[in-house]
């Protein structure tokens, strides 16, 4: 079975393009939807998913339609595939796993997707030794030992979390790590 996908970001965008398009190939059943393809979160491409049975062939009218980036691209593909079905771009001709160049091509595009994931985590581990080297560590710098004792003894009086963060100069998430810190060090006072 022939299966269409169309996509667009806002509810502003119409569908019509993508539609006729999928229909002129013959597209048996389209699966559309008005949602970013930045979201992990579309309904219906997961519903289309669950659907997809052996043999059949996923169409869209270009790959942006199916993902704006190459990680959840291959991750949309490799889904695919493993149904058991294809999935061919009408933009983008070289894009059809069911022909052997293009499972070549995806094959090579993912592969040049791992290297550059690869460098980018190598630059990442060198540029963090090259800090480290210069009396550098990364993250964020530590919360000074005199605001955390002024937050802790303002909470213990009762003052809101807005108001210890505000006059501490910290946020609520680290008012909450320290909480979380004093009560884990003092149940492992109390189990000793």
């Amino acid at each position: 079975m022939v299966i269409g996908y169309a996509r667009v970001s806002t509810a502003e965008q119409n569908l019509h393009r993508q539609i006729d398009s999928l229909k002129n190939i013959g597209a048996e059943k389209i699966f559309t939807e008005k949602v970013s393809g930045k979201k992990s979160d579309r309904p219906e491409l997961l519903k289309m998913i669950e659907q997809l049975r052996s043999g059949d062939v996923v169409v869209i009218s270009e790959l942006t339609r199916l993902s704006r980036s190459t990680k959840d691209l291959f991750a949309i593909v490799d889904k695919i595939k493993e149904k058991g079905a294809d999935i061919r771009s009408l933009k983008e001709t070289w894009l059809d796993t069911a022909t052997p160049q293009g499972a070549l091509m995806m094959t090579v595009f993912a592969g040049l997707s791992q290297f550059e994931a690869d460098l980018t985590a190598q630059r990442t581990k060198e540029g963090l030794a090259a800090a480290k080297s210069r009396g550098r560590l990364g993250g964020r710098p530590k919360t000074c030992a005199e605001k955390v004792s002024r937050a802790l003894k303002m909470y213990d009086s009762g003052f809101s979390a807005q108001e210890i963060c505000k006059s501490c100069g910290i946020s609520k998430s680290t008012l909450y790590n320290f909480l979380g810190e004093r009560k884990v060090t003092a149940n492992s006072l109390t189990v000793q």
